[in-house]
C-alpha cells in the first residue's frame, strides 16, 4: 500500500525485453535507505519488488500483464520515473490509499497555466471514468492529485509548481501517456451496491440464516 506522495524521480538505466517480460533497472538514491531485496516500490504507479538492489540503482521485474496495462514498457534510458517506497506503520497518510495496481492509461488532451499552477486535461478510458468524482482522488502515474473537474471523457487536475518540479509531471505535453488507478474506496462501494442489488450482501436475513444471530 503507498500514499500516492512521490519521493523522488529515478531514472531508468535500462530496459531489458525477455520474451514477453522485461527487467527494468532503475538509477535512486531516497527510496533505497532500508530497502531489501523482496520489498515493494512504487514506479510510476505500479507495485514492483525489487529483485536486485546496489549502491545507486534497483531492479525490477516487468510481467506480461505489467507491460500490457501500464505505460514502463515505453520507457527509454535516461526517462524519469515517480517512486515511492510502501507505506511503513505510523507515518503520516498525506495522500490516500494506492494500490500500486494500474487501471488502465490515460493521455494528457491539454494543458492550460493558471496563475503558477497548471491545468492539465487527461482522457481516460470508461472503466476508469465511472470512479471519477469532483474533488475526489485519483492516482496519475502513482501521484495522490485531486480531480477539478469531471469531464464526459476525462478530468482536470491542478499540478502546483512543487509538483511539477519534483515529479514525473514537469515533463508532460500533449500526447503523454499516463498510468491511472482509481479510488479503491469507489470499487468497494460499487462491488458492495452490486452485492446488496443482488441479494447477496450482507444482511438481517443472511446473518440468521448461517447462525450469526436468533
Amino acid at each position: 500500500m503507498f500514499t500516492g506522495i512521490v519521493e523522488e524521480m529515478g531514472r531508468v538505466k535500462r530496459l531489458e525485453r525477455r520474451g514477453t517480460s522485461a527487467v527494468l533497472e532503475l538509477a535512486a538514491q531516497n527510496v533505497l535507505q532500508e530497502t531489501r531485496i523482496g520489498d515493494s516500490i512504487n514506479v510510476n504507479g505500479s507495485c514492483l519488488t525489487v529483485t536486485e538492489i546496489a549502491a545507486g540503482h534497483f531492479a525490477v521485474d516487468l510481467a506480461p500483464e505489467t507491460l500490457k496495462r501500464t505505460n514502463l514498457g515505453k520507457l527509454r534510458p535516461s526517462s524519469r520515473v515517480n517512486l515511492e517506497r510502501a507505506l511503513a506503520v505510523g507515518s503520516r497518510m498525506g495522500g490516500h490509499f494506492v494500490q500500486g495496481h494500474v487501471d488502465d492509461i490515460g493521455i494528457v488532451r491539454a494543458l492550460h497555466p493558471e496563475g503558477k499552477a497548471i491545468i492539465l486535461t487527461f482522457d481516460a478510458p470508461p472503466g476508469v471514468m465511472r470512479y471519477v468524482v469532483p474533488k475526489g482522488f485519483i492516482a496519475v502515474d502513482g501521484m495522490s492529485v485531486t480531480v477539478v473537474d469531471r469531464l464526459t471523457e476525462g478530468f482536470n487536475i491542478s499540478f502546483i509548481p512543487h509538483t511539477l518540479a519534483t515529479t514525473v509531471a514537469g515533463t508532460y505535453s500533449v500526447g503523454t501517456s499516463v498510468n491511472l488507478e482509481a479510488d479503491i474506496l469507489g470499487k468497494y462501494v460499487e462491488r458492495s451496491l452490486q452485492e446488496r442489488q443482488s441479494g447477496q450482501g450482507v444482511s438481517l436475513e443472511f446473518l440468521t440464516r448461517h447462525g450469526f444471530i436468533e
